[in-house]
């Protein structure tokens, strides 16, 4: 903290708020060391159900497709 990259992020992803939970990971945490050893230079890294996305910026396109396939495959 502060996370400027990670505020700008959360900005971007504020239009998409009621499709997706977003659950925000403090990697500087001793809970969290397996995070911050892995990603401590990437912040922030995104993952989508699980499974990694993207990092450093929100690839918007990336995002928006990934959304969508899950959101079919719950339907």
């Amino acid at each position: 903290k502060p996370c400027p990259l990670c505020d700008e992020a959360k900005e971007v992803l504020e239009p998409y708020k009621r499709r997706f939970i977003l659950q925000e990971v403090d990697i500087t945490l001793p809970e969290n060391s397996a995070w911050y050893d892995k990603y401590k230079y990437e912040i922030p890294v995104f993952h989508l159900n699980g499974k990694f996305l993207m990092k450093h910026r929100v690839d918007i396109q990336k995002f928006e497709d990934q959304l969508r396939k899950v959101e079919l495959q719950s339907e």
